[in-house]
């Protein structure tokens, strides 16, 4: 009977040495004194692409006339001057016609090749700045939270 009793102890005390080990591995506190572990890596990371909505400005730029219009135009305002007046009147009105039509033809052909986007400039939290050129008016303003995606879109990111 001895002999059970001696190995139940032996077994029992195992068993508790154990338990404690692995209860101090699981609940392993700084002793006091000794400097915490340094938080993770990624806590302390800094994400390159992300920063804050610096501004967002509308830029319109106007188009150039490659001549096309300005021909087209003066032709078209020639004709129409032709049919105005006879002898002298004729003449001047055809030459003020061509005149006023090249002008009007060369604008007409810039404004349909005027160019309009928006601009979203980001500081980033490194220190640099980054603008994306959008289409079409930006769901983003001055002062939110983004994240620069491939290099030319934004993500929007919580506060």
């Amino acid at each position: 009977m001895e002999v059970r009793v001696k190995n139940n102890f032996k077994a029992l005390s195992m068993a508790a040495a154990v338990a404690l080990a692995l209860g101090g591995i699981a609940y392993a506190q700084p002793l006091p004194g000794t400097p915490a572990s340094p938080p993770p890596a990624a806590a302390n990371a800094v994400c390159d692409t992300c920063g804050v909505v610096q501004s967002v400005n509308y830029v319109e730029k106007k188009g150039e006339a490659s001549g096309a219009g300005l021909v087209v135009g003066g032709v078209a305002g020639g004709v129409v001057g032709h049919q105005i007046g006879s002898g002298r009147g004729n003449t001047v009105a055809t030459i003020a016609g061509a005149g006023l039509g090249a002008l009007a033809g060369n604008q007409v052909e810039k404004n349909m090749k005027k160019k309009s986007y928006y601009v979203v400039t980001v500081n980033l939290d490194n220190g640099k700045k980054k603008s994306i050129t959008y289409s079409s008016q930006p769901a983003f303003k001055e002062g939110d939270r983004v994240k620069v995606v491939d290099g030319k879109k934004l993500a929007l990111l919580a506060n």
